[in-house]
Parts: structure tokens; C-alpha cells; sequence
């Protein structure tokens, strides 16, 4: 069995400040932005959570050069602080590691922030060291009250609104479920498209007591009209998901067929003799490295 290489040694050191070489420059903008404002805080309040990630120290000047997190280098240097907690990579990487993170989903977020809470801290201290108001804190505590595990696990890897959750919430699952696949299909997750699809819900599929938002302005004809398409909607959805392995593969062996046919010269004299135009077309298809290319 082949071992892992480890790509950073297995604990932070502390390094100091001077000694860290950025590898590139910050753009101005970003120092009054909210997420600036928001690593201060959290810094400020709690201290530094994760760690720099920087490369390991150059042989002739002794400079560790900075992979990850140039904000946090800026807020800790601003601070006065002189020596920072950091993660040394132990192979050459020659690009941001900004390119390869994944940022907190919105869900992701929850989580995190219902961690904390539990764990005792105060909603004002978390409040501030995110650099948000109280209110919002508390939207984003209570995020998943009231929705369906299903729409939990299709939602999770995507960033929305705190306000789309109170819209769902007036859903019951099974319609939750079908509104966040239908968002998720359309790459539309927003609380105005939630509210469209919230008019369009049947009365029997909205939890009891909680009224539609939006029907006011609408006539029964409209809604009954909205519902129609939307129920039409998620039946294509539906047919195409069931669908889409089928075709992906039928793709998949027509490409490799058209690969096979260009290996062939006499093809190939051919199709540039009569069919250029197609043979141009197919010249495209193989370059394809992926259907989603």
C-alpha cells in the first residue's frame, strides 16, 4: 500500500510576521469591505481560527512565501502582532491555494455557528467577532427550523439568502423538496423565486396556518394557472433527471466512436474531401474533455 505524502507539516508554527512574503498584491477595495471588517473582528475578539498557509522558507532569505490568507496577515500586522500562527506546505505549489478552497456554504455556516452557541459562547460575542447584527445571527442560528431533512442535503453545498428559510418553512416537506430541486435545476436558489413558487403551491401542500405569501394581487385563474406550469415544470425536471445517466453515457460512446472514426486516414481523406463542415464539427467533439466543456 502506497503511503500519503503529507501536504503540510502536522502542526502550525509560529512565524514571525516579517519573515512572511505575500504572493500578491491586495487590492485596496478589499481593506473597507465587510469580509476585511469581519476577519478584524473575529481576530479581535476570539483570535486567529485557521492558520496561514505558506510555503516552506526560501534557503537564501529565510522568507516563508504566503499561499493562503493575505487578509488575515494584513488584519494580524495592523493588530501589532509579531508572530503568526502558520501551516508550512512541504511541496512546491506553484498557485494560490485560494483557487482550491471551498468557502462555507450557507448551510455550512449554520452549523458552525450552532457549534458555538451550544458550546456556550454568547450570541453578542459571536455576533461581533462575525461582524454582524444580533438579528442576523439569530436567522442564521435558526436557519433549518422547520425544513426537511431532503431539502437539508440538496441545499448544502450552496449560498442563499437567511430569508428563503421562512419561505419554505410555509411549505410541508414533500413541496420543500420539489421547490429546492426545482431552484437547484433552474441555478436560481433565491427567496424571490421561492415566493413565486410559493404562490404557485396548492393550498393542501402549504403547512397549516401559515398563509401564501404574494396571492393577494392574484386571481384564482392566475394561481391555478401558476400551479399548472409549475406542476408541468417538475414533471420535465423529473423526466430529464431520469434521463440524464442514459444520455450521458449514449454521449460518452458517440465520442469515442467519432475518436476511432479520425484515427482512420481514410476517413479522414474523406470526410475533408466531402464533408469538411462535419469533420470540423467533430474535430470539436474530441477536443471535449468533459460533456460539461
Amino acid at each position: 500500500m502506497t503511503a500519503v505524502s503529507l501536504g503540510f507539516l502536522p502542526k502550525p508554527l509560529m512565524i514571525a510576521a516579517d519573515s512572511l512574503l505575500p504572493s500578491s498584491r491586495l487590492d485596496g477595495r478589499l481593506l473597507s469591505s465587510h469580509k476585511y471588517r469581519q476577519i478584524r473582528e473575529s481576530i479581535l475578539e476570539i483570535g486567529l481560527i485557521e492558520p496561514l498557509a505558506v510555503s516552506a522558507a526560501d534557503r537564501k532569505t529565510g522568507q516563508h512565501l504566503v499561499l493562503d490568507g493575505h487578509l488575515r496577515l494584513n488584519v494580524m500586522k495592523e493588530l501589532g502582532l509579531t508572530e503568526v500562527p502558520c501551516l508550512v506546505a512541504t511541496d512546491d505549489e506553484s498557485f494560490t491555494y485560494n483557487n482550491r478552497v471551498s468557502r462555507l456554504s450557507t448551510i455550512q455556516e449554520h452549523l458552525m455557528i450552532r457549534r458555538a452557541i451550544d458550546r456556550g459562547i454568547p450570541a453578542g460575542k459571536l455576533a461581533k467577532s462575525l461582524c454582524i447584527d444580533v438579528s442576523l445571527l439569530q436567522k442564521k442560528s435558526s436557519l433549518l427550523d422547520g425544513i426537511c431533512a431532503e431539502v437539508v442535503e440538496i441545499l448544502k453545498d450552496r449560498n442563499f439568502s437567511t430569508e428563503l428559510s421562512p419561505v419554505l418553512r410555509r411549505m410541508k416537506p414533500t413541496r420543500q423538496v420539489e421547490c429546492a430541486e426545482l431552484m437547484v435545476a433552474a441555478n436560481s436558489v433565491t427567496t424571490n423565486y421561492a415566493k413565486a413558487l410559493l404562490a404557485a403551491t396548492p393550498q393542501e401542500m402549504l403547512v397549516a396556518g401559515k398563509k401564501p405569501l404574494g396571492r393577494a394581487s392574484l386571481s384564482q385563474e392566475q394561481v391555478a394557472r401558476m400551479e399548472n406550469e409549475m406542476s408541468n415544470l417538475l414533471s420535465q425536471y423529473k423526466l430529464a433527471e431520469q434521463s440524464q445517466g442514459e444520455e450521458m453515457l449514449n454521449l460518452m460512446l458517440a465520442r469515442g466512436y467519432i475518436i476511432k472514426l479520425m484515427d482512420n486516414p481514410r476517413v479522414m481523406r474523406y470526410l475533408h474531401t466531402h464533408y469538411a463542415e462535419v469533420l470540423e464539427e467533430f474535430a470539436k467533439i474530441v477536443e471535449l474533455t468533459s460533456i460539461d466543456a
